[in-house]
Formats: C-alpha cells, structure tokens, sequence
C-alpha cells in the first residue's frame, strides 16, 4: 500500500555485518590500510552474495541486507560468513539478523525490524552471528549449530528480546583474537601452538595495546550476559 511515497510490505528478513576491527585499523596503522580492508570486506559481501541479489545500503564498514525470508538469509550468510572467516586479511566479522515487517522508500528499508536488527548486530563480539527466533527456526532446520541465549536488553529498545547464536562460520576463539584489530590467528599456523597471553597479530597492534589496554578491553560476550 503506498502512503506519501512510502510502501509498507510483507515480512523481510534483515541482516547488519560489520568488521569488528575497522576503526582500530584505521587509528593504528591509518587510513589507506583501513580503506584497503573495507575494500576487501566490500568486494567479499558482493562476490559472496552474487546469486541473492539482496537489497544493500553501506553505512560505513557496515553492510545492511534485506531478504525475503530467513532461510535464505541463513543460506546467504553461511556463504559470506565462511568466506569472510577464511580470509586471513579480514577482521573478524559482527553480524545481526531479525525477521518482521518492514516498510519500504524507494531503495531503503525503515522501522522497527531494521532497528532490532541493528542493535542486535551491535550486541554480537568478534565473530558472532546473533538473530531472533524466526531466523534460528531457519538455522535448526538446515542442520546449523544454534545456541539459545535467552532474552537480552537492547540499546533504545522497550522490551527483552529472545536472542539466538548461529554458527555459520567456524567459532572464533577469544585467545587468538587480536584485542585490538581483532584479527584472527591463522588455523592452519596456530591451531598446534600453545598460547601464552595476548595474542597480537603485529608488533603495532601489541604496542597500542601496551599504551592504552582499557581502549581495547573485549566487550562482555552476549552469551556471558
């Protein structure tokens, strides 16, 4: 139905991802390696998504989708996912998925669905995939590995919402994220190694680290909540 150039529509499926270690990039090893990187992600999201063809906005290192339904968004995101996860000169990625009524401006989506989904993708830790119900109903049918978190408070948002985490991509674990970049360490070159402390993927980011650690400080998990 169209009122004042808007158009409200069936329910859409809407998912945030972004590099959990953009700014960190761009404030220690500067701007033209953080461009390089958004570059990278850029190119990953539309090569990765080529066969879905979703609506996307970028908002910064940030890229919204849109999709019919949360099958598709779960078969979508398992390709981006995996893919982001197997490059090693990507940071680990933060991802939130909701699934409800949307309203539509020419090439925009707005309302409360797109802003569930964005407070939910800022909840999510260095390579976490959170998403309500409807989206973890679609992972459980295809065999993907979901966890229940339980109901979690949202940033500008009246009510708890029930949150799920779907691995879509291999599980980053905390001791091999670097605290500042939040790169992750190679499997293949650490998954025998014995960690002893933080992990850093460069001297730079150990000394930035060194200089001021409560800048760095790994938010609480939202399964830890």
């Amino acid at each position: 139905m169209r009122q004042n150039g808007t158009y409200s529509n069936a329910s859409t499926t809407v998912a945030f991802v972004d590099l959990a270690g953009f700014s960190a990039i761009a404030d220690v090893y500067g701007d033209a390696s953080a461009i390089y990187i958004l570059e990278l992600f850029e190119n990953m999201v539309r090569t990765s998504l080529r066969d879905y063809q979703p609506p996307l906005k970028w908002i910064g290192d940030e890229a919204m989708l849109a999709f019919p339904d949360p099958d598709l968004a779960i078969q979508a995101l398992g390709t981006l996912l995996q893919a982001c996860r197997e490059d090693t000169r990507l940071p680990l990625t933060r991802a939130g998925v909701n699934h409800g009524p949307v309203i539509r401006r020419d090439d925009d989506i707005f309302g409360s669905t797109v802003n569930v989904a964005a407070r939910v993708a800022a909840l999510a830790s260095p390579g976490q995939l959170l998403a309500t119900r409807p989206i973890a109903e679609a992972a459980q049918a295809r065999g993907v590995m979901v966890k229940n978190l339980g109901p979690k408070a949202l940033r500008s948002v009246a009510s708890e919402v029930e949150l799920f985490e779907i691995e879509l991509a291999p599980s980053a674990d905390p001791g091999w994220v670097d605290p500042v970049c939040k790169m992750h360490a190679p499997y293949s070159a650490y998954k025998r190694a014995v960690r002893e402390g933080l992990w850093f993927c460069s001297p730079l980011c150990e000394e930035a680290y060194r200089k001021s650690p409560q800048t760095y400080a790994l938010k609480v998990n939202a399964k830890e909540q």
